[in-house]
C-alpha cells in the first residue's frame, strides 16, 4: 500500500483518535455530503417536474410536427406522400389551427380552434384526457366538437348540453359593410360531445377540437393546413426520422420534436434548474471552508510527526502527499456518501411521496423526482473540482518553505 495514503487513512479513520481534529474532519465530510445531497435532490426534483410536463404534453401533442417556415398555412406536396408512406410513421394527421370567438348563450371567449383529420384519436391519447362525454368528430353525417374543461366552464356549457356553441371568425375575403359589422364574420354552430383536460391552462382554457373540414369552412380555406402531426411506430429512431424529413422537405418547412415545440417551457425549466445549482455550488464552497480548517489544524498538530518521518527517510513530496490524501479522502467521502444518500432519498420520495406539495389543486400530490445518471456524474465532477483546490491550498501554504521540526 502507498505509504502516504496509509498514513492519511490512519489519521482520518484511526479508532484511537477521538480528538477535536478528527471530529472536525468528520464534520467536514458531513458538510460536503450535505451540500451534495442538496444538489442531487434539487436537480432530481427539476427533472421530475420536466418529466411530468413531458408526460402531460405527450398525451396531446405529436412526436413530430411539420409546419411552414413562412406563413401560417401550407398545402401538401408530393414530399408529404413519401412521409405518409414512411415505414416508421404510424399516424399522419392533418391539422388547421386558428383563433376564433366562441359563444354559448350569453357567454363568450376567445378560443383556439383546432381542426383535425379523422385519425386524431390515434395520434393523441384522448381516452385518458376526456372528463365527460365521448370524443367524436363525425358520426352519421353530423359534425361534433370536444372542448377544453376550462373553456367549457367559462362558457357555462359541457358535453351533455343540447344547445350548440357558435364560432365566429373574420372573413378572409370581401369588404366590410359598416352598416352591418356582423357580415364581416363567418359563423358556424357545432354540438359538443366531450370535455377534455390536460391540466395545462394553455390547452384546457383555450382549445376546441373540431373536424378538419369544419375548420376549413369556418376560416374559408380549401386544402390548406397549419401543420402535419406525426406519431412514429414503437422503436422508431426519432432523431434520425426527424433529420430525414428535414432533408426531404428542405428549408421551406420546420420539423420539430416535442421539446422543440415547447422550447420556451423547457428552456425556463433548464434555466431555473441551473441557477439553483449555482446557488448550491456557493453553499458547497462555504462547506469547504471546514475542509480547509480541519486540514490546517491537522497539519499543525502533525508537524512533529512529519519531522519524524523526514528523519526516517521520507522525502518532502511524500510528507505533502499524506496531507493531500487526507483532504482528498474527505472530499471523496463527502461526495460519494452525499450522492448515495441523495439517490436513496429520491427513491424514497419516488415510491412513498413523503414530501407533499401542499393543499393546492396540483396535478400530483407530492414532489416528483427523477434521478439522471448524467446529473450524478456532473455533481461528482463539480464537488471534486471545487474540493481539490481547497485541499491543495493549505498543504501548499504550510509546506512551501520546507520547514519541518
Amino acid at each position: 500500500m502507498n505509504l502516504a495514503f496509509h498514513i492519511a487513512r490512519r489519521y482520518l479513520f484511526s479508532k484511537k483518535s477521538h480528538n477535536a481534529i478528527n471530529i472536525i474532519s468528520m464534520v467536514s465530510v458531513f458538510g460536503v455530503a450535505a451540500a451534495t445531497i442538496a444538489m442531487v435532490c434539487t436537480l432530481s426534483v427539476f427533472n421530475g417536474f420536466q418529466d411530468l410536463l413531458t408526460g402531460l404534453y405527450k398525451n396531446f401533442e405529436p412526436e413530430l410536427k411539420i409546419r411552414a417556415f413562412e406563413g401560417k398555412t401550407f398545402r401538401l406536396n408530393s414530399d408529404f406522400d413519401l412521409i405518409r408512406a414512411h415505414k416508421e410513421v404510424a399516424v399522419f394527421c392533418e391539422s388547421l389551427e386558428e383563433n376564433a370567438l366562441i359563444r354559448y348563450k350569453g357567454s363568450q371567449a376567445s378560443a383556439l380552434v383546432k381542426g383535425v383529420s379523422d385519425n386524431f384519436s390515434e395520434l393523441a391519447n384522448m381516452d385518458s384526457l376526456i372528463y365527460a362525454g365521448k370524443f367524436v368528430l363525425e358520426e352519421e353525417g353530423f359534425q361534433f366538437a370536444s372542448i377544453g374543461i376550462g373553456l367549457a366552464s367559462l362558457l357555462g356549457t359541457g358535453s351533455s348540453f343540447i344547445d350548440p356553441v357558435t364560432l365566429y371568425a373574420p372573413k378572409r375575403t370581401g369588404s366590410l359593410n359598416p352598416l352591418n359589422p356582423a357580415s364581416a364574420f363567418k359563423t358556424r354552430r357545432i354540438l359538443l360531445t366531450a370535455t377534455f383536460g390536460i391540466d395545462q391552462p394553455e390547452y384546457d382554457d383555450r382549445i376546441i377540437i373540431v373536424p378538419l373540414n369544419f375548420a376549413r369552412e369556418l376560416f374559408e380555406y380549401t386544402d390548406e393546413l397549419s401543420s402535419v402531426e406525426l406519431k412514429l411506430k414503437k422503436g422508431a429512431n426519432l432523431q434520425r426520422v426527424k433529420e430525414d424529413f428535414r432533408q426531404l422537405l428542405g428549408p421551406d418547412f420546420i420539423v420539430e420534436d416535442l421539446k422543440e415545440q415547447k422550447a420556451d417551457i423547457y428552456r425556463i425549466n433548464r434555466v431555473e434548474k441551473w441557477i439553483t445549482y449555482l446557488i448550491l455550488c456557493f453553499i458547497l464552497l462555504i462547506a469547504l471552508f471546514n475542509v480547509i480548517g480541519s486540514l490546517s489544524m491537522l497539519i499543525l498538530e502533525k508537524k512533529q510527526d512529519a519531522g519524524i518521518l523526514k528523519r526516517l527517510g521520507a522525502d518532502h513530496k511524500t510528507i505533502r502527499k499524506v496531507f493531500l490524501y487526507e483532504g482528498v479522502m474527505i472530499a471523496f467521502l463527502g461526495a460519494f456518501s452525499g450522492i448515495l444518500l441523495g439517490v436513496l432519498l429520491c427513491l424514497i420520495q419516488q415510491h412513498f411521496g413523503l414530501l407533499k406539495l401542499g393543499s393546492g389543486n396540483f396535478i400530483v400530490g407530492s414532489y416528483p423526482v427523477l434521478v439522471k445518471a448524467s446529473d450524478l456524474f456532473f455533481i461528482l465532477l463539480t464537488v471534486l473540482a471545487v474540493s481539490l483546490p481547497s485541499v491543495w491550498w493549505p498543504v501548499h501554504y504550510y509546506f512551501k518553505n520546507d520547514e519541518l521540526p
